[in-house]
């Protein structure tokens, strides 16, 4: 069983129906899916890929030392001296970094700027893009999604990237590469390795591998796209083994509401007599989400709705 891949060029031809229905079942049915001829350029995806395993390498000792490593060291010494060990819950074996307009970003390698910020661009174009076609799913107004994650364009949405590593794990039946969990916000576009796998999503109890795919752009549904289409298209939860080989590459770029934007259920005549969600302010759940990233969704939203 493999997520869907989608030509998403064929939003743009004859077979603009038929790609809007994949979009819709990998939406309604997976929560992910990968797209392929996205428009954004293979010559681009490669430098994004050789900046992002360049400045990995100019903080590979850093990891070294991090709390993860200390932790499993410590976990693994007991192990030797006989004791009895459990996994660890609490920590990812993860490197990670956040880009957005308005931080610092890496200066090394030279050229990690400049393309990182020209892919950010690319990749903020094909997110709204697909927020579209979720629009044109949903029978809503065509940039109804935007909108909404503006809070009517007083506001601009939230669009961060998160660059990790997932290096070589000694153990990685003591520890996860990243824990299980549904994403807080909007749309999510992954740029993922197309070599080193374990990235894992939920689905019917079984955990699926979603496969490498070179130059491919993983997309999935964040818990507020699930608020906006009334449950139609529901968050899923996801996961990243630790492997023993391979350093695991990935960028994650998060197009998410306003911390300000109101969020809500789209009014249909359908959804105005059984919203399912509540109705509150992103920042408010963002705060909740916080403390509560590895738990449950549901009790996420009954805990906004009551502030």
């Amino acid at each position: 069983m493999a997520i869907p891949v989608i030509d998403f060029s064929k939003l743009d031809g004859r077979e603009r129906a038929e790609a809007l229905a994949k979009i819709a079942n990998g939406c309604e049915e997976w929560g992910f899916f990968q797209l392929v001829n996205h428009g954004i350029p293979a010559e681009l995806l490669e430098r994004v890929k050789k900046v992002c395993s360049e400045c990995y390498m100019l903080r590979e000792e850093g990891f070294k030392e991090s709390m993860p490593v200390q932790l499993l060291n410590k976990l693994v010494d007991q192990e030797i001296e006989g004791g009895t060990v459990k996994s660890l819950e609490e920590v990812d074996w993860e490197d990670a970094f956040f880009l957005q307009d308005d931080n610092e970003w890496p200066s090394n390698p030279p050229e990690f700027e400049e393309t990182m910020m020209e892919y950010r661009k690319e990749v903020k174009k094909l997110a709204e893009k697909v927020m579209e076609a979720m629009d044109e799913n949903l029978g809503l107004e065509k940039g109804y999604i935007k909108k909404a994650f503006s809070n009517n364009g007083e506001h601009e949405p939230f669009f961060g990237t998160k660059v990790s590593h997932y290096p070589p794990c000694p153990r990685p039946d003591l520890v996860n590469g990243l824990r299980s969990h549904t994403d807080a916000g909007g749309v999510i576009l992954l740029f993922q390795d197309d070599r080193v796998g374990g990235l894992q999503i939920l689905k019917h109890g079984r955990w699926i591998d979603v496969q490498p795919l070179e130059n491919a752009i993983v997309i999935n549904t964040g818990d507020q796209i699930e608020v906006v289409s009334n449950g139609r298209y529901k968050s899923v939860w996801h996961r990243v083994l630790a492997t023993p080989d391979g350093n695991r590459r990935s960028i994650a770029s998060f197009y998410n509401p306003s911390f300000k934007a109101m969020i809500a259920p789209a009014v249909t005549k359908e959804v105005e007599a059984c919203a399912s969600y509540p109705k509150f302010v992103f920042g408010d759940y963002m705060d909740v989400y916080v403390k509560r990233k590895f738990e449950p969704k549901e009790p996420r939203f009954e805990a906004v709705a009551t502030m």
